[in-house]
């Protein structure tokens, strides 16, 4: 469908509203959210009670994934009110990174300026071999954030397990951390992090103040299991990367996030909310 764009008067009003600052806070304030991928069938088939569904879980915020995109100016209005008047944000959301490009920046963020977004994460790359072609990945992100953060919007990168892997004596992630600007958001997806073989508490103390959020993905090297098991149920040590990401990640929230479990999609979110709780009570 053809891009809404917002008038001058609503684009600038939206901007000085913009939105909750996030903070460095207690860690007892930070708060978590739900990557709506997790309830992907529900939300398709029912957006707006799925959303009142992760509200009365106990769920802070959301993230939503790509999809969003092909929303009506007036649908992404209509979710902003249901948000709002269920007390919840849009904490950030996830893009390909073809939404970031000169082309569809813009539009990028228009809606996320109505979501009441403060983060335009890339939710994955798919470069050509080689770090150089990681090095454009890093570029894309300069020239996005460039053109968002004058609204009020930043940027994020999210990995998966290529970013870990080593291309010879380096790793994709460090060449984004090492070539990306500060103010761009480095998301850490624990999950593919420890496929991969790496060590997400050590990641994030050697990148302070860039994983300013998380996807709690848990992951168990049992084949038969994988992705399927709960939050709290897998390989993750969730209380040295919770301590690692408040003290030195500068982590702002959390998102629980799950690719399919033995229980229903909202089944598995709500017993994941329960975890967190038990593994980090408030």
């Amino acid at each position: 469908m053809p891009p809404s764009t917002l008038s001058r008067r609503s684009f600038l009003t939206l901007s000085a509203m913009l939105p909750w600052a996030f903070s460095v806070r207690a860690s007892t304030s930070i708060p978590l959210g739900l990557e709506l991928y997790s309830v992907r069938d529900e939300l398709k088939n029912d957006p707006e009670g799925t959303v009142r569904a992760v509200a009365q879980m106990g769920y802070q915020g959301v993230e939503f994934y790509a999809p969003y995109f092909e929303w009506s100016e007036n649908q992404t209005k209509q979710m902003r009110k249901l948000l709002d008047d269920l007390g919840m944000r849009c904490f950030s959301t996830h893009n390909d990174s073809s939404y970031l490009s000169a082309e569809n920046v813009n539009r990028a963020r228009d809606m996320n300026l109505i979501m009441g977004s403060k983060y335009v994460v890339m939710a994955s790359a798919n470069p050509k071999p080689g770090l150089d072609a990681w090095k454009a990945v890093a570029d894309s992100l300069n020239f996005a954030a460039d053109r968002l953060e004058s609204s009020g919007l930043k940027v994020g990168y999210h990995n998966h397990q290529p970013e870990f892997a080593r291309i010879g004596n380096q790793r994709p992630i460090e060449i984004l951390a090492k070539n990306t600007k500060p103010s761009v958001m480095l998301q850490l997806d624990v999950g593919t992090c420890l496929e991969a073989g790496s060590d997400p508490a050590a990641w994030i103390r050697a990148n302070p103040g860039r994983i300013r959020s998380l996807h709690l993905k848990d992951w168990s090297p049992e084949p038969a299991k994988g992705y399927t098991v709960l939050f709290g149920e897998g390989a993750a040590d969730w209380k040295n990367i919770f301590k690692a990401a408040e003290g030195r990640g500068g982590v702002e929230y959390y998102l629980l996030e799950q690719e399919g479990s033995r229980f229903s999609e909202l089944e598995t979110a709500r017993r994941c909310l329960q975890s967190f709780r038990l593994i980090r009570p408030a």
